[in-house]
This record gives structure tokens, C-alpha cells and sequence, in this order.
């Protein structure tokens, strides 16, 4: 089985070119101002101009209003958008049809309950993600907190949309993330860190040694 990567939370050309290099089919680039992982639009717009082609770049906002994405649409040459706020399906149709652009909808897991939100994201989104849902009580970004989920929520289940796994993976759990979940796609951040938002090379690395492997 082939498993396809994301490395996201790129900002360094050393990264990038780890991520490239390795495998990855995906990367991704943080357009929120209070993640560590956070990239200035021109500087993203430099780093996705270094992506080859049949990689794909990806852009996460949270809750971004019109504004804000054009601001980062207009510089940034993206592939696809993810959104990983409170975003409704009407809201993300909305960006669907002014962006021209597919949409990965991000639903948060935190016990079974969670599940409903995917088959309603699935209306409009074009992708869905799976990520752990930030620990309550807690300040916790939307995602990278490097937090896994109950895999088991997943296993056997089939859904209307595309779909990738994300929360808490490492270079030394993905091959059980995905013997459990049957994902075929995956997504890491802070799982090939060396520090919140500096992507080590070198983990970077391994992590998509281990996915080639599976």
C-alpha cells in the first residue's frame, strides 16, 4: 500500500527540501499568527515556489475572513486550502467557489461522538482530515499539539471524501497509526520537531523513511 505524506508547518528552505527529497506528496505552509509554525506570506510564497511539480502546497487557516485570504491567496501559490477553525460547510463552499481552489476540512476527534462532524464537513469540503481535538481546560492550538487520538474511532470505516490522518504521529507510531486506521494518506507537524515550530531535517527525514516503508 502506498501512503502518501504531509509535512506541515514548513518555514526554512533546509525543511522544505528534507520534506521534497524525502517523498513527501504534500506540504504544508501555517498562515496563523498564533502557531509557532506560523509563515509570513512572502516568505511562504518564496518557499512554494521551490516546490516541484506533483507536490502539492497546502495552506491552513483557521477561521480566516475574506480579507486574510486574499492577502495570502493573492501571494502564495497554493494547490489546496486547508481550514482547521469552526468553519460550517457554507463556509467553506464559500472559499471553494471564490478560490477556484479544493478544500480540506479538518474534524477534530475526540471521542466517537466527533465522528458526525465528518459526513457533514463532507458535503462541501473536498478532503477531510482527521486531527486529536485539543485537550479541554488546556491552552491548546486548533492542531499541532501533537496529540493522537483514539485510532480505533477509524478503523474499518469508509467515508464519502478523500481523508488523512493527522495527530500525534512520529516517525516510530505511523506504522501502527495506519495498520490501525487504514489511512492511505498522513500528515505530521510537530512530531518531526526538534522544538514547537523548527522542523528538524533529520526527523523530517525519518518520518517519511518509515511511511516509504509501510
Amino acid at each position: 500500500m502506498t501512503v502518501l505524506t504531509k509535512i506541515c508547518g514548513l518555514s526554512e528552505p533546509e525543511s522544505l527540501r528534507a520534506a521534497v527529497t524525502g517523498g513527501a506528496r504534500y506540504v504544508g505552509f501555517v498562515f496563523y499568527p498564533p502557531s509557532p509554525r506560523a509563515v509570513a506570506p512572502a516568505l511562504a510564497a518564496d518557499l512554494a515556489r521551490l516546490v516541484p511539480t506533483g507536490i502539492r502546497s497546502v495552506g491552513l487557516f483557521v477561521d480566516p475572513d475574506d480579507e486574510f485570504l486574499e492577502h495570502v491567496v493573492g501571494q502564495v501559490p497554493l494547490d489546496l486550502i486547508q481550514l482547521h477553525g469552526k468553519e460550517t460547510p457554507r463556509r467553506v463552499a464559500e472559499i471553494k467557489a471564490r478560490y477556484g481552489m479544493p478544500v480540506m476540512k479538518a474534524v477534530k476527534i475526540g471521542g466517537p461522538e466527533d465522528l458526525a462532524a465528518a459526513l457533514e464537513a463532507a458535503e462541501t469540503a473536498d478532503r477531510l482530515l482527521f486531527d486529536a481535538k485539543p485537550p479541554a481546560k488546556v491552552a491548546a492550538l486548533p492542531g499541532g499539539n501533537g496529540i493522537a487520538f483514539d485510532w480505533t474511532l477509524l478503523a474499518g470505516r469508509r467515508w464519502p471524501k478523500p481523508w488523512m490522518l493527522s495527530g500525534g504521529l512520529t516517525p516510530e507510531n505511523v506504522a501502527e497509526a495506519v495498520r490501525v486506521t487504514g489511512a492511505t494518506e498522513i500528515d505530521v507537524s510537530s512530531g518531526v520537531e526538534d522544538r514547537p515550530g523548527h522542523k528538524d531535517p533529520a526527523l523530517v527525514r525519518a518520518f517519511l523513511d518509515a511511511a516509504a516503508r509501510l
